[in-house]
């Protein structure tokens, strides 16, 4: 049995000071990795064989989430397998390919040390995922308190039910999410889009492709290599309301007017202030979309007079991940996304209103990121200074110069841009540890505290590779603050924003989500980091539903629920 021991300077649910350092395995490393040791023993497959069939670029998605309402997230690992006509001569074992489900038997000993260990559930559980797989994200779908799965793959969605005994049944037809209608996608979110306590699901499809429209494309130096999704045409994304947990595709009204693309990446907030959640999907290669919702059951896009359609220069850039979040700590939804080699990241920054301007040149986070191929990434406070930052996980859609014998020669490393609170990033990537010296064909990112150790942790699926678990050594070395924001059957109440009230300090704004990123469900609990701040804040709690809520004399350096009702 593999084991991770780990000191932090307070155990969940309990108070200490948070600031003690990890002195242990970690050293000075800001991130080690730590999948293999602690039971994530996980290869993916991607079944490329020299076909260059399209959907072998884009996997895999990862996901954190509490299946068993014990407390720590457990681990979901999306598999592929091999397409087209010679999908039964997969390697040895093959045949057996699924995704692959772990459980997090995280145990915090009452001097606060931490013993991190996944073990590999997937037969007892009952998710059976042997079709290509592509994105996973998850939320409680019918309010029964338990966390539920959807996959997206390259044939049918599947929604997997929680059983709520350690269980999950599909339920994909009689729920109504499988889509056979040649759709697929990489990236969906739930949200609460018309307020009515049932989290709805949007679900954003990539290109209008098949095997057998699979066309023949060069790269630049006239080898063939995988094709862009503009060969093949985008397909419409579609809109599910959730009716007492069961889907109803209400796209065709609620989505009019849209000029959809292949979409990569999806992120739901409250763009524009008026307490509604509204929809950010980014395309490759086309225009992004903004869905403003109307309160009425439907949106209108309006990325273009937004401001968040096209960069500064009027470009459609290759939007893959994507994410939103106050960076700039003045109270509204900011968005980064991850671009192409010589594109690099784009960041837009929200004058409050839900008007956009591109500040990628004056943040300096564009040309940081010019040389990588970005797919995962989030807003998250690493070093829980209080000023979110930006970790990318990246790979090449061309293959690598010299390295056509190779398997997969898309490789990049990862890197990592901390906020400098003056509106600028730096590249601090030689300073986070040996696990991003790594070039590796990077996917999904997933971002949430796996240890409960008052940081933010990072699990990363590679393409036709090993799985990894960036563990956070530097955050809890600051101060901080746990919350988990749930309704009154329990559910986590995705889309609910925090705000931190400090006297002396800043205000903070964070929300609870699970999408974002690249097909990956995050961590649906609200981590904020205090810097030095030992005070203890008021916390006000702006619900889905329009409703808001405060709690006093806050302790800080300790995971907690917040429950709908109980505030004041």
């Amino acid at each position: 049995m593999f084991a991770l021991l780990l000191t932090a300077g307070c155990s969940a649910d309990s108070g200490g000071s948070g600031a003690a350092n990890d002195p242990g395995r970690g050293g000075d490393e800001w991130f080690t990795e730590r999948a293999q040791e602690t039971g994530l023993d996980f290869v993916h497959f991607n079944g490329a064989s020299g076909r260059f069939y399209y959907p072998e670029i884009l996997p895999p998605g990862v996901g954190l989430f509490d299946y068993d309402n014990d407390g720590d997230l457990d681990v979901y690992l999306v598999q592929g397998r091999r397409l087209g006509a010679d999908q039964s001569s997969d390697t040895p074992g093959a045949g057996a390919l699924k995704g692959r489900f772990y459980r997090n038997d995280l145990r915090v000993n009452a001097d606060g040390t931490r013993h991190l260990h996944f073990t590999d559930i997937t037969g007892k559980s009952g998710i059976d995922a042997t079709q290509y797989g592509l994105g996973v994200t998850a939320a409680d779908v019918d309010n029964d308190g338990w966390v539920d799965l959807l996959l997206t793959n390259f044939g049918t969605n599947q929604l997997f039910h929680n059983n709520s005994d350690g269980t999950f049944t599909d339920v994909s037809k009689p729920r109504g999410i499988e889509d056979d209608s040649g759709r697929f996608a990489v990236s969906a979110a739930f949200l609460d889009y018309d307020r009515d306590g049932w989290l709805d699901l949007y679900v954003a499809n990539n290109a209008n492709y098949t095997l057998q429209n699979e066309t023949v494309c060069p790269n630049m130096a006239g080898a063939r290599d995988y094709c862009p999704p503009q060969i093949y045409g985008g397909q419409p994304d579609r809109l599910y309301r959730n009716q007492a947990g069961r889907f109803v595709d209400v796209s065709t009204k609620a989505l009019a007017g849209g000029k959809f693309g292949p979409a990569l990446g999806v992120a739901t907030a409250d763009y524009n202030g008026d307490g509604w959640i509204d929809i950010y999907v980014a395309n490759d290669g086309e225009a992004n979309l903004l869905w403003i919702n109307q309160r009425d059951g439907t949106f209108r896009e309006a990325a273009l007079l937004a401001g968040a359609a096209l960069t500064e220069e009027g470009k459609a850039e290759a939007s893959m991940g994507v994410d939103a979040g106050d960076f700039d700590n003045d109270g509204d939804e900011d968005l980064v996304m991850t671009e192409l080699t010589g594109q690099g990241s784009n960041l837009y920054a929200n004058d409050g209103s839900g008007i956009f301007r591109d500040v990628s040149a004056a943040s300096g986070l564009g040309q940081l990121s010019v040389p990588y191929t970005g797919w995962g990434t989030a807003w998250f406070d690493f070093d829980n200074d209080g000023w979110l930052d930006i970790l990318s996980v990246n790979g090449t859609i061309v293959a690598a110069s010299g390295r056509g014998a190779e398997a997969f020669p898309y490789d990049q490393r990862k890197v990592l841009f901390r906020n400098r609170r003056d509106g600028r990033f730096e590249d601090v990537t030689g300073q986070a540890g040996a696990v991003f010296e790594l070039s590796e064909s990077g996917r999904g990112a997933a971002f949430g505290d796996i240890d409960n150790d008052g940081d933010v942790d990072v699990l990363v699926g590679n393409d036709g590779g090993r799985v990894r678990l960036l563990i956070n050594n530097s955050g809890n070395r600051s101060h901080w603050l746990g919350i988990r924001l749930v309704g009154p059957t329990g559910r986590d109440m995705l889309g609910a924003r925090v705000e931190v009230i400090r006297g002396g300090s800043p205000t903070i704004w964070r929300r609870a989500r699970s999408d974002g990123s690249y097909g990956s469900a995050n961590d649906p609990r609200v981590l904020v980091g205090l810097g030095t701040v030992t005070d203890t804040p008021t916390v006000r709690v702006h619900w889905p539903d329009g409703r808001a809520e405060a709690w006093s004399g806050v302790a800080i350096d300790r995971w907690m629920t917040m429950r709908e009702g109980s505030g004041r």
